[in-house]
């Protein structure tokens, strides 16, 4: 399997393409929990198979790659992703897992996508494992599972690079202090340098058709979380920094000129922007950038960010 590093495209599997839909690839047809209980007994469903159910509980949909990299962090010893591959294979064929793949103008995607289906829930749920999986999630838009794939990607990049991280948690509710209503950004990550803490709350925006609506929509809760925080806030002791994890540099530029031009900026915090790509560093530092005004004009750079290594 390829390394990050040696990975040489110049354009996100996460990006949206034109024209594009989510093709099912997954197995029809009706397997009884006899026959997969059967499977169970016989050592042909095993618990590295749970370990790859419990995964995709819990960050819903993935890649095969995503999951070989978070099955490694566990400690699960898959030989190769052939070997994770046939496990999968597996799992579909008794509708315990699922999958996708993206197809669009230019063509079907390269990667297919992995999430859970009615006999997965029923096995956790026998395990008195929490599965909040509904039918409906898999009829997910393509731009909410593309969020979601970027948004893994970044934890799972910070999981296996960052020597600071803490905690972090996916989908954290944040409660807009005006309205009183919560809302959910990708995930919470918090950091511990030499005993300074932060947290790093992330944004994935994709270029959706009404992307640049909703960015206006969930910024104007972001204000409102920001300009009325106070220490404890949806379990925030501090005030959290926000990252916005986009498609490319130009989709960064995008986003900064419509904070600016529809007035989104927050003063208790800077912007700062990644794309899907600067995940794929073997050391994350530099993974960050921000807008800064020089001669009366913005202008971008890199942030040096010690937290992240």
């Amino acid at each position: 399997m390829l390394q990050d590093n040696e990975i040489r495209t110049k354009v996100s599997p996460f990006a949206m393409r034109e024209q594009e839909i989510k093709v099912f690839d997954g197995k029809d047809g009706y397997v009884s929990m006899n026959q997969i209980i059967q499977k169970m007994n016989l050592g042909h469903i095993t618990e590295v198979h749970f370990k790859i159910l419990n995964l995709i509980n819990k960050f819903e949909f993935l890649t095969s790659r995503q999951l070989f990299f978070l099955l490694q962090l566990e400690k699960v010893d898959i030989a190769s992703q052939d070997k994770l591959n046939t496990k999968l294979e597996q799992l579909i064929k008794c509708k315990i897992l699922t999958r996708y793949y993206f197809q669009a103008v230019d063509g079907s995607g390269i990667y297919r996508i992995y999430c859970m289906e009615k006999m997965g829930k029923y096995l956790l749920n026998s395990r008195e494992i929490e599965c909040k999986w509904q039918p409906t999630d898999n009829a997910k838009p393509v731009e909410m599972i593309k969020k979601k794939l970027a948004g893994n990607q970044v934890v799972i990049a910070y999981l296996r690079k960052s020597t600071h991280l803490e905690s972090y948690e996916l989908k954290p509710l944040i409660t807009d202090k005006v309205t009183g209503k919560g809302f959910k950004p990708i995930a919470n990550i918090k950091f511990d340098l030499n005993g300074n803490k932060i947290n790093f709350v992330y944004e994935v925006i994709r270029r959706n058709e009404n992307w640049k609506e909703e960015l206006v929509d969930r910024m104007q809760k972001w204000k409102n979380f920001y300009n009325n925080f106070v220490p404890g806030d949806s379990g925030f002791f501090s005030v959290p920094q926000l990252i916005f994890v986009c498609e490319d540099e130009k989709h960064m530029a995008e986003i900064f000129k419509e904070l600016v031009m529809k007035n989104l900026q927050i003063d208790k915090i800077k912007f700062y922007f990644t794309t899907d790509l600067e995940q794929n560093k073997d050391v994350l530092d530099k993974s960050l950038f921000e807008f800064v005004e020089k001669d009366g004009k913005y202008q971008i750079q890199n942030v040096v960010a010690k937290i992240l290594s």
